[in-house]
């Protein structure tokens, strides 16, 4: 298993030989996420970079790994290594080690693209064959693990993360107005495939690529499939319980010592429970507090009450050795300007920094993490879910005419925001695989699950890797396991929202899991500080800015801008994205936004 960093170029009209000190300066950007190994390797028209956080096989699983005419750079893990290699040794192929990466070397040189219908797991991996003069991409099922490129002056040019592209001596870091525009009005998610730098893509989940000689080739290897869902809410609810557990089970499986996230929460608290009872030794789990925050919390819609009494009652439900790491406000307003280098891109304010910080702290103990990112996505567990479902555009981002407010004038006159989102999601909402004689009102719902799955849940996938990748520490999220996806992708919304509680068949499925009073707690998002010492610095940062002659003046209004800083955030009154970018969030977001276009020489692009 491969918690890496990849990078790379093909080029034809040239030959390579020469290039290893280019890609081993693409590869030296990616050293967090690999900091046990670090590696190059080229050919006549192919040159790959690699850095390695090893987790199993230190010995036999380095990379770039060459078996014939094929060599292969890596970033994931396959949670059915041992059931492919079954059939690789049936076919006839022998191994010099116990790796997931030769597996996979293999598995594409025998059965090539259609490799991909086998492999359970997270993955981002490119394989050169030299005797077709053709690189080979692929990225997992939803995402999980990143995998951006561009073409440049003949050259493809990949990387796990946009800093390894912007290291090749070709590509520039600039900024045209659809990128903009992803910056302001989806920000900090982004349109699927869309990297915000100007001609930067990200290779969309469960696509995969081939470069050769005539050019590029990309197309989409799986989706979910909607068919009528025929089993009984107890069998439905038995089933999604046997493949999270599964799902849990099989990714529990290192070399190194495994912890969970534990907030309190169903979705957590339920990859702690299953987690706990696969190991004969206590399970070790983590969760994150503010400093001061029991004295200034407030109470609200979307977080209804702390964290800290729920976490207590599940770790002693399950006799976890559970670890609270408590961050203070001075280092997460310190936090930002790593976070955002970690992301390439301004990203969720201090809910990246705050990740950040704690991935840290728990690697100083552990290489590997169970999270439980992807339930409210696939379950229904926001509050869009629950609102009327004629609305357009984007529903976790509903300030689109506030957000064009904050740009200086000229822009406002130019930057079409509105306009902008809803066309990023009509594009997408025309995707979903819609079910024949299905109620209008369930192919809405359908839409917004797609929506959800494909653009929400990629921001929060973004977020979880490069937070955790930044740390050198590897985050496996057992909800976003495929056939769990596919499954629950045809529970109807009745079933979904069982007993009128959102998540009901999830919470029907964990019954005799959790204790009872846990299960059917309200859901509570990621925690955010409430402290008033952490709204000052970060107003005082951005004010700072502002006496500069700061790149946010390109476009945004400065007396809009002092208005935040003067306010908290208070006077930007609705969620920028999402449910917590409010109030110094927001303020810190524009922090974010400065320290990139400073820390990266953004140069814009007005043509």
């Amino acid at each position: 298993m491969r918690m890496c960093g990849i990078t790379g170029f093909v080029q034809f009209q040239r030959e390579l030989v020469n290039e290893k000190e280019t890609v081993r300066q693409m590869a030296q950007t990616l050293v967090k996420r690999g900091p046990d190994d670090f590696n190059v390797w080229n050919s006549r028209h192919a040159a790959f970079g690699h850095t390695r956080l090893v987790v199993v096989d230190p010995a036999g699983g380095v990379q770039p790994m060459t078996r014939g005419l094929y060599t292969i750079v890596y970033n994931g893990e396959l949670y059915n290594t041992e059931d492919i290699r079954r059939e690789l040794l049936k076919c006839g192929h022998s191994f010099q080690g116990h790796s997931d990466t030769e597996v996979l070397l293999y598995a594409f040189i025998e059965w090539r693209e259609q490799c991909l219908e086998r492999l359970n797991g997270i993955f981002a991996f490119g394989v050169w064959d030299d005797s077709r003069q053709e690189l080979f991409m692929a990225r997992d099922r939803l995402g999980v693990k990143p995998l951006f490129y561009t073409e440049k002056n003949g050259a493809f040019i990949f990387g796990s993360e946009i800093k390894a592209l912007l290291a090749h001596p070709d590509v520039k870091p600039e900024l045209d107005q659809a990128g903009l525009m992803e910056l302001i009005a989806l920000g900090p998610g982004r349109t699927p495939g869309q990297g915000v730098f100007k001609n930067i893509k990200e290779l969309r989940p469960a696509h995969a690529l081939t470069v050769k000689r005539d050019g590029l080739r990309i197309w989409r290897y799986w989706n979910v499939q909607s068919t009528p869902h025929t089993d009984s809410i107890s069998d439905t609810a038995l089933r999604v319980r046997e493949l999270l557990q599964d799902a849990v089970t099989r990714q529990l499986t290192a070399d190194v010592p495994v912890c969970t996230f534990l907030s309190g929460g169903v979705d957590s608290s339920a990859i702690s429970a299953f987690a706990a009872e696969f190991f004969d030794q206590p399970l070790h789990t983590y969760s994150i507090e503010y400093e001061d925050n029991s004295r200034f919390f407030k109470s609200s819609l979307f977080q209804p009450g702390e964290d800290k009494p729920w976490i207590e009652k599940v770790q002693k439900h399950i006799g976890s050795v559970h670890h609270t790491k408590i961050i203070d406000h001075s280092t997460l307003a310190d936090a930002l300007k790593e976070a955002m280098i970690a992301r390439d891109l301004p990203g969720m304010a201090d809910v990246d920094s705050s990740l950040l910080w704690f991935c840290h702290e728990i690697k100083r103990d552990f290489t590997v993490g169970l999270s439980g990112e992807c339930a409210d996505e696939l379950f229904g567990g926001y509050p869009w879910f629950h609102r009327n479902q004629q609305e357009e555009g984007f529903p976790w981002i509903t300030s689109m005419k506030e957000k064009s407010q904050l740009l200086n004038d000229r822009w406002q006159q130019v930057l079409p925001l509105e306009e902008y989102g809803r066309e990023q999601s009509r594009k997408l909402r025309d995707e979903v695989p819609l079910l024949d004689g299905e109620p209008p009102a369930e192919c809405r719902r359908r839409e917004l699950f797609y929506l959800n799955m494909v653009s929400f849940m990629a921001a929060l996938l973004e977020r979880k890797d490069r937070m955790s990748m930044g740390a050198g520490l590897e985050v496996r999220v057992p909800f976003a396991d495929h056939r769990l996806v596919e499954y629950v992708w045809n529970i109807p919304w009745d079933m979904k929202t069982a007993d009128g509680r959102e998540k009901g068949i999830l919470r029907k499925a964990l019954d005799g899991i959790l204790p009872p009073d846990v299960l059917y707690r309200k859901k509570s998002p990621y925690p955010k500080t409430h402290h008033p010492a952490y709204t000052s610095a970060v107003c005082a940062m951005l004010q700072d800015i502002l006496k500069k002659d700061s790149p946010l003046l390109q476009f945004f209004s400065k007396e809009k801008l002092e208005e935040l800083a003067r306010t908290g955030g208070a006077s930007f009154q609705y969620p920028w994205f999402g449910q917590l970018m409010t109030g110094p969030q927001l303020v810190a977001y524009f922090i974010q936004m400065h320290f990139w276009f400073d820390e990266y020489s953004v140069r814009f692009y007005n043509k």
